[in-house]
């Protein structure tokens, strides 16, 4: 286990686990949360050994609840404090990573507890969780990818209705909209996400990488661009794979 303030990190069996760790403010993501986090993704992508990442948040009532706009004052310096807070481009670096990361939330996921999530490949909520994006209501919008990665989750019109909103939706409304993955109770959470890693573990692992990619990737492309690139991604797997069967055949 590597020490932090506001995160725990631990690894195990090729598998990282980030707990967001402020669970007497629910786990409000502040300025030393992003620092210690950015530092805690870099370690994760520079790892060789982590095949498989889980991030969850510490106490029972939430994942996370956004951003901590107390330490910042009143506003304006809330808003010109955010723009700071995302210089250091922890957003960009959880989009690049190549391992898989899983969700595991719980209790209220708002704000940037939301965007956090929406960055990992796949979300496992427990049933009593409740989302939301409260940003217009306090004169902002997201400023953490909200904007540009719900819509690519949930679609553009359901993305718009939560966006301009801000109403609050649980965890089985969040199932249906294909905000989350699936909904598990409160104490098979953590089982159910170290079943989904050990899964992902099993299968080839530059197989999971190229999958993740081209999938990623393939997103900000055209169709024909798009299948291009799991083209040559398949051709680098085949060849690899060749490769071995090779060496295995002359040793």
């Amino acid at each position: 286990m590597t020490s932090f303030e506001t995160i725990i990190y631990e690894k195990r069996d090729s598998i990282a686990y980030v707990t967001l760790n402020r669970p007497e403010v629910l786990n409000r993501y502040n300025i030393q949360m992003r620092d210690e986090l950015y530092q805690v993704l870099s370690a994760i992508r520079d790892d060789p050994d982590v095949l498989v990442a889980i991030i969850k948040g510490a106490g029972e009532r939430a994942f996370c609840v956004g951003a901590d706009l107390t330490e910042f004052g009143t506003a304006p310096s809330p808003i010109i404090a955010r723009q700071v807070r995302w210089e250091r481009d922890i957003w960009g670096l959880f989009s690049t990573l190549k391992q898989p990361l899983i969700a595991a939330v719980h209790g209220y996921v708002l704000g940037s507890g939301v965007e956090i999530a929406l960055f990992c490949d796949i979300r496992i909520a427990s049933e009593e969780a409740v989302f939301g994006l409260p940003e217009v209501s306090l004169g902002m919008i997201p400023a953490a990818g909200g904007t540009q990665t719900l819509p690519r989750v949930i679609g553009k019109g359901r993305a718009l209705q939560i966006l301009l909103t801000g109403d609050r939706i649980d965890a089985q409304e969040a199932f249906r909209i294909g905000l989350v993955n699936m909904v598990v109770s409160q104490e098979e959470l953590y089982l159910t996400a170290d079943r989904m890693a050990q899964k992902i573990l099993s299968r080839t692992p530059i197989a999971v990488r190229y999958a993740k990619e081209a999938t990623r990737r393939g997103l900000d492309l055209t169709l024909e661009e798009g299948l291009a690139l799991e083209r040559r991604l398949a051709e680098i797997l085949k060849a690899l794979a060749m490769k071995e069967v090779s060496a295995l055949y002359n040793s």
